[in-house]
């Protein structure tokens, strides 16, 4: 969307403010940003109690429109399909748009303006699944890559789709990366014979995956840790968030990249990806495409076959692929549906990185 699209000069002069953060923020939260002015869109719409400004982005943030365009956010009056018009926001979500709202008034208000955001209860990550689910993932994915075509309800896996998901299985049961981090990988992060992969950890939200770290070192507990390392510091005192930033600076900082070894059978799968790989970037005209090392089957809006993958993309093979796997496992005894979210297994996973890389 561009800040053409919207009615109310507010609302546009908000998009073109999004439009201006392009590179300063990730591109996941680039998109949730423009997710919150698209509600502001319709809340300008929708709203019939109380009368929206047409003047400037600040005057969005006013405390009683901003109570006005939350009420509607919850009440799901604001969701971007008719189809999901008046389905509550999730707590998830209402986390997320909270957040942008704090990014946006940053933008647009003076430094000593007064803001009054919702409160929203930190809900509970989602349950990991144990070590046998995670056993019986790899051995499910290492069977679905060797059946025949799959086709059921519209979803299909082809045989190169099934062999790209078992090696991004196989690479986050032993590496642990998020989808960000999948997204970013190239060829130079395999080592010589696919024996340990690189992951490039993104730094989100102060020292990732250290809360626990960060907590015990502090002194605090684990909640009141991670309100101030994600920025929530109006949850917590003073006191508590000097004594979790100074825990912060005595801890050493993460490397940029760590590598972790990858098991014989997974560097089989990753080998068997390469070859699939190999034949769909063959044709691209742009050299510098051809080093992601996931890349797409089909054509897409990004481009044709044999473009990087987005994290976006990422998330949704995988859940294509467990879905797909759920249905060809149901029945059988023992089996539990596993999750259609990468982040859950991603949390299950205890990997250890190399002390040192691998040589080249």
């Amino acid at each position: 969307m561009t800040s053409k699209t919207y009615s109310a000069p507010s609302v546009r002069q908000l998009a073109a403010v999004v439009d201006g953060m392009a590179g300063r923020v990730s591109e996941g939260r680039l998109r949730q940003l423009q997710m919150v002015v698209g509600m502001f869109d319709r809340a300008v719409e929708r709203s019939a109690s109380v009368e929206f400004p047409v003047g400037s982005a600040a005057d969005l943030f006013d405390e009683r429109l901003l109570r006005t365009f939350w009420s509607l956010a919850l009440a799901g009056h604001l969701r971007h399909w008719e189809k999901d018009f008046g389905k509550p926001l999730p707590e998830w979500t209402q986390r997320i748009v909270r957040d942008c709202l704090k990014l946006l008034a940053r933008e647009v208000l003076p430094p000593d303006a007064t803001l009054l955001l919702p409160s929203v209860a930190n809900p509970e990550p989602k349950a990991t699944v144990g070590g046998r689910s995670l056993d019986a993932l790899y051995r499910g994915m290492v069977d679905l890559a060797g059946r025949g075509p799959l086709e059921r309800d519209g979803t299909t896996l082809s045989y190169e789709d099934r062999a790209r998901l078992l090696a991004m299985v196989a690479v986050m049961l032993d590496a642990a990366p998020r989808s960000g981090e999948l997204a970013t990988q190239s060829l130079s992060d395999l080592a010589a014979g696919e024996t340990a992969v690189a992951v490039r950890r993104q730094q989100q939200k102060a020292p990732p995956n250290r809360v626990d770290e960060v907590a015990a070192l502090a002194e605090v507990g684990t909640e009141a840790a991670r309100s101030v390392l994600g920025g929530w510091v109006e949850r917590v005192s003073e006191e508590t968030r000097q004594r979790v930033l100074a825990a912060v600076a005595e801890l050493e900082p993460l490397p940029d990249v760590e590598w972790y070894p990858l098991r014989e059978g997974s560097q089989v799968a990753v080998r068997r990806w390469l070859r699939v790989r190999q034949g769909l970037v063959e044709s691209l005209p742009l050299e510098g495409a051809k080093t992601a090392l996931w890349v797409s089957l089909v054509p897409s809006k990004a481009g044709p076959p044999g473009v990087p993958l987005r994290a976006q993309g990422i998330r949704q093979a995988y859940a294509r692929g467990i879905v797909a796997l759920n249905w060809v496992m149901a029945g059988s005894y023992g089996w539990e549906p596993l999750p259609t979210t990468m982040e859950q297994i991603r949390r299950s996973v205890d990997a250890v990185p190399l002390e040192e890389p691998p040589a080249a």
